[in-house]
């Protein structure tokens, strides 16, 4: 550890102390989820529903596409509605006009202010109280309460089904008709949505606050913030600002200047001939902007069904293609390919820390797990199609189409082979890193990046510890691991760590600026964003002492964020140091942009869905995906962009970046990105903020409020910044594309100087 043995032992506590949160509170999350009661029963013996039945509806759920038409508990899309709020609503409603004649002849809406307000207490001792007995696992509900579910489930029977009644509202929320074949299927359905508005509505034993801490916001049954969420809130900006504080105050008083001496007077790099591996890379470049590409069109497509609904600009395409299928490819596909630009530059780099040369057979392992990439991309994909079309039986589902999960949509089967294939790319990139801890000099920047590698090829089976009838509360903490942590967390200690690694490898800083920033970066990062991960589950069946950490740790993830500026400010100097520098502008130029949309994207569209009282009414709307747009591709596409036109540098040495197309890709990216969320996306989301805090979060995501024609036409607005983007994704698909296919731009011999710019 030497000189760095502070920094690492700060950082080991921290890996320590911080998994052992996550894993304390992965307990809380098993012991405490809410109860699938064995059965759901009225006073008289009446059986409305058991266990398996509602655990079947979850799987006819997932088969219909589960977090990709609507959402559960606030975790899916947007253009359907949250399907717990809705259901909650509906049943209520049927509860009350039920009581109505019961009492006094006619409906809810007719009766005069006190005797609404009599039903209504009535309504919310009723749905608030547990009657979930837990020596027989049962829950015992009114014979009222049983007729206002089965009047309930009548409509969703309708909505998933063919029935025209509701043929407009299928258009409104982008379902294709016959989303669900099955009667039994949708009956089912029904089950699995009563029990997660069940818990959402029913206080959770010993508290005033229902399973879900009492999201969604519905006043009928008094379902509003907890104290908790909004002393948690409050506690997330104190320790926000007091983390910042002391970041500005440690870095100001603890950094030093790092004499990283003069720069090579030629590219190091490049001195290094190109290895059989290395130029087998070029298919991965290929691949990442024919799926990037390939991304952005499908993600035009998917935002113009939030307008057209079934159509495509009068097309009737949603009965093969529907907005579920094609949400579900925009974001493998995103996926994907930042996957796939993270992985080349990894192989790119081992032959480096091998002395220059591949270790033995690697080009061959190079290419096997390209092939075997394309065979998890083609597979999933298909299954996907077969899954949401009904081609393949039930049973088959979750292991060969789609198991309905946001992020992790992907086949069970295709999963497996994925992360296999990360086990094999963490195989060959060990294969260089091992040796390299025998060459003499300072190993810790090596060890950072070895950890960081590791991590990467082993977390992602985190999304494995689930299954198809897993409780959702259950499903959720782990699902979080790879969405969260995995990419959140090890993707950019790895980034940080492979881009130190590469500038002080071409000598423009020194090892040890490199080492110190890395470490302290890993640290910075690894202290909020392991525990963070739970701040994505405040309302799915956790308790108060998650909130308290989620919310504390969270805020901390913001804190590194700060600073990045300065980091941008300090790559995009580097082009200075040497004149052979001026080559590798346009990669600099995308490193530039990860920081910006890191402080944005991350840290400010971040925070404002983070402290439990904002994301209690924002849970599940447009401000959601604004975050996800910025952060999702605003800092990992454009590193991984990043990564692949370095590698192409490389690849290509004898080639001049267009300086005009290159010009039109950066801006129109970054361009389009900030018309999609200024035009469209934030206003959609604050409109429906207030919405769901004046009314109830089903209104926010309802059919009468989201059809209102001022969000058509922000819907329609986003086209501009589609449109923009797209020009700009194009733009750099041309670059890589035009540079892979010229021959001449490719090395003749060790040692080429890279090509000088076009002025």
């Amino acid at each position: 550890m030497g000189e760095y043995k502070k920094l690492w032992w700060t950082l080991i506590g921290v890996l320590l102390v911080t998994f052992g949160i996550l894993g304390w509170m992965g307990k809380e999350v098993y012991n405490q989820a809410p109860p699938i009661p064995t059965q759901v029963a009225t006073a008289s013996g009446h059986v409305v529903m058991t266990e398996g039945q509602i655990l079947d509806g979850q799987s006819a759920w997932q088969s219909a596409g589960g977090m990709t038409v609507g959402s559960i508990w606030g975790h899916g899309a947007y253009q359907a509605p949250d399907w717990t709020a809705d259901w909650l609503h509906r049943e209520l409603l049927a509860w009350l006009d039920l009581a109505a004649q019961d009492q006094f002849g006619v409906n809810f809406a007719q009766l005069n202010g006190d005797a609404q307000a009599v039903l209504q207490h009535r309504l919310k001792d009723e749905y608030r109280k547990n009657t979930y007995d837990a020596a027989t696992g049962a829950v015992t509900v009114s014979d009222r309460r049983a007729q206002a579910i089965a009047q309930t489930a009548v409509y969703y029977d309708k909505l998933f089904g063919d029935d025209a009644s509701l043929r407009k509202s299928r258009k409104s929320f982008a379902m294709k008709e016959g989303t669900l074949p099955s009667p039994e299927a949708r009956a089912r359905l029904a089950n699995f949505f009563f029990w997660t508005a069940w818990a959402a509505s029913t206080d959770r034993p010993g508290t005033e606050a229902s399973y879900t801490n009492n999201w969604p916001h519905e006043p009928l049954i008094d379902n509003v913030p907890t104290a908790e969420n909004i002393i948690w809130s409050l506690m997330s900006v104190v320790i926000l600002i007091a983390g910042v504080g002391l970041l500005v105050w440690g870095w100001a008083f603890t950094r030093g200047e790092h004499d990283d001496g003069p720069a090579p007077a030629r590219d190091p790099v490049l001195q290094i001939p190109l290895t059989a591996s290395q130029r087998a890379l070029g298919k991965y470049l290929f691949l990442v902007v024919a799926l990037f590409v390939s991304q952005i069109f499908i993600g035009g497509f998917t935002a113009h069904y939030t307008v057209e609904g079934q159509t495509f600009y009068g097309i009737n395409v949603s009965e093969w293609l529907p907005y579920s299928l094609v949400r579900t490819w925009h974001i493998q596909a995103a996926l994907f390919w930042i996957a796939t630009g993270f992985l080349a530059v990894g192989l790119f780099v081992v032959p480096i820390l091998n002395g220059g040369k591949d270790p033995k057979h690697q080009k061959l392992g190079v290419d096997v797990l390209f092939w075997a990439l394309i065979l998890v991309v083609v597979g999933s994909f298909t299954g996907n199609f077969a899954a949401i079309a009904h081609l393949i039986p039930a049973e088959w589902n979750f292991w060969l189409g789609h198991q309905g999960y946001e992020y992790v949509e992907l086949g069970r089967l295709w999963q497996i082979g994925k992360f296999l294939g990360i086990l094999f790319w963490l195989f060959l990139m060990l294969r260089g890193i091992v040796p390299a801890f025998k060459q003499k000099g300072d190993k810790n920047l090596l060890a950072l990046f070895s950890a960081s590698v590791i991590c990467i090829g082993l977390f992602y089976g985190a999304g494995l510890a689930y299954g198809e009838k897993t409780h959702i509360s259950v499903m959720e903490y782990w699902r979080w691991w790879v969405v969260h942590l995995w990419v959140e967390g090890f993707f950019e200690v790895f980034a940080t760590t492979a881009l130190a690694f590469i500038f002080s490898t071409m000598g423009l800083v020194s090892k040890r600026g490199a080492t110190i920033a890395s470490l302290t970066a890993a640290v910075l990062f690894m202290l909020g964003g392991t525990p963070g991960t739970l701040h994505h589950m405040y309302f799915s069946g956790t308790t108060t002492p998650i909130m308290a950490i989620a919310a504390s740790f969270s805020a901390l993830e913001v804190v590194p964020l700060v600073v990045l500026g300065y980091e941008a400010w300090e790559n995009w100097r580097l082009k200075e140091r040497a004149p052979w520098m001026e080559s590798l502008r346009w990669p600099l130029t995308f490193f530039v942009a990860v920081a910006f949309w890191n402080m944005l994207g991350a840290g400010v569209f971040g925070f404002m869905v983070n402290p439990p009282i904002a994301l209690y009414y924002i849970q599940g709307l447009n401000t959601t995906a604004v975050h996800a747009h910025a952060a999702l591709f605003g800092v990992y596409g454009f590193l991984a962009l990043g990564f692949t036109l370095f590698v192409l540098r490389y690849l290509r040495p004898n080639m001049q970046f267009n300086e005009s197309l290159m010009k039109t890709a950066f801006w129109g990216m970054n361009v389009g990105l900030v018309l999609m969320i200024v035009m469209s996306l934030l206003p959609i989301g604050l409109m429906q903020f207030h919405a769901s805090y004046s009314v109830g979060t089903w209104w926010a995501r309802g059919e009468t409020f989201m059809q209102q024609d001022i969000l058509q036409t922000l819907r329609w607005a986003r086209t501009f910044g589609d449109v923009v983007f797209i020009v700009g994704g194009l733009g750099v698909m041309w670059q890589v594309v035009t540079a892979l296919l010229d021959r001449e731009a490719a090395p003749s011999a060790p040692g080429t100087e890279l090509a000088p710019q076009r002025a």
